[in-house]
This record gives structure tokens, C-alpha cells and sequence, in this order.
């Protein structure tokens, strides 16, 4: 299994879509964990305009091996267009925490 641990966001328009999303990325264990952030105001440029919308943030927790198929779950279930789907490497944290975080995930040999 990779090592490489990754911090991936992603935005929802609710928290109920959120939610689902996070339901299924863990249950399927794509990712260890997904940290549901209410309240974000997302200012962006969409078709032509600058738009201004209340949306919710994923931060989800993974790894390089489950990337690919976590962006192609996201795809699949969002009901964005062109979901935002941004995947940065984790350079350091508690050894505990990450290897849980690897522990977590679909493969896992814990």
C-alpha cells in the first residue's frame, strides 16, 4: 500500500449531499475520514460570470492508491458538473494518526 497520504477537497452544495458523500467514501473506505465544514462562502468564476454561493467543504483524508478511484466515486455522485476535486500530499503529522489513517482504508492489512 502506498504511504503517501493525501488531504483531498472537495465542496457540496448542502450538507445533506455532503454528507452522502462522505457516507460513501468512508463506507466504501476510499477515505479514513471526511471532516464535513458548514459555512464556507465560495466566490468563483463559472461560465462566464463570478459567482457568490453558501457551499459546504470535504477534507478528505487518503492515500495515493485510492485516489483515482475516489476522484472517479466524486465524479459519479456529485451533482456538480465540475465538482471541485483537489488532492495535496500530507508532509508530516502524528505517526499514530496516519497510520490509522492508512489502517482505514480499503486494503488495509490491520
Amino acid at each position: 500500500m502506498s504511504d503517501e497520504r493525501l488531504i483531498v477537497f472537495s465542496t457540496a452544495p448542502s450538507s445533506e449531499v455532503a454528507e452522502a458523500l462522505a457516507e460513501h467514501l468512508v463506507g466504501e473506505q476510499l477515505a479514513a475520514c471526511v471532516n464535513v465544514v458548514d459555512g464556507i462562502r465560495s466566490i468563483y468564476r463559472w461560465q462566464g460570470g463570478v459567482h457568490r454561493d453558501p457551499e459546504v467543504l470535504l477534507v478528505i483524508k487518503t492515500d495515493r492508491e485510492h485516489l483515482e478511484p475516489l476522484i472517479e466515486t466524486l465524479q459519479n455522485r456529485h451533482p456538480y458538473d465540475c465538482p471541485e476535486i483537489v488532492a495535496l500530499p500530507i508532509v508530516g503529522g502524528s505517526t499514530e494518526y496516519l497510520e490509522w489513517l492508512t489502517g482505514s482504508l480499503a486494503g488495509a492489512s490491520s
